[in-house]
């Protein structure tokens, strides 16, 4: 009786193995969910180098935008309010960023600057300076 508690007791390990390795399968990455709709590399095989020349470019001016607020913002310290200009240049993006600089009770007299942010093709970060520093509730004098 022991004996054939024994070999139901493998029978039933050499199952879960199989269980373990077919689930295992299941986790590895699929190379076929890291190439997009256009044929263009992501994921995993981004991150290992494997990038297509377009993949890198930023396109799309609000990509642009959104990349030159957060990376500002991790630099200054300081959250943007808005974007008063966007240029497409041969080699990237230029914007001109406005940040809260010093906020203040009422509000018309927080202390805001204009940023000139300059981004390279792939939206990175590649300059900037402050232009400008201002009250909110004051208007310009030209």
């Amino acid at each position: 009786m022991a004996d054939t508690r024994r070999s139901e007791d493998t029978r039933s390990t050499d199952a879960e193995d199989t269980q373990d390795t077919e689930h295992d399968e299941d986790t590895e990455p699929d190379e076929s969910r890291d190439t997009a709709r256009d044929g263009s590399r992501t994921g995993a095989n981004r991150r290992n180098g494997h990038r297509s020349e377009a993949a890198d470019r930023v396109s799309n001016p609000l990509d642009a935008v959104r990349r030159a607020q957060d990376q500002l913002a991790l630099l200054t310290g300081q959250r943007a309010e808005g974007v008063s200009s966007l240029t497409r240049t041969e080699d990237g993006w230029e914007l001109t960023i406005e940040v809260l600089e010093l906020e203040r009770v009422p509000d018309t007299m927080s202390l805001l600057a204009s940023y000139e942010v300059s981004l390279d093709a792939g939206g990175n970060l590649t300059g900037y300076r402050r232009t400008r520093r201002y009250e909110r509730g004051r208007a310009d004098r030209k």
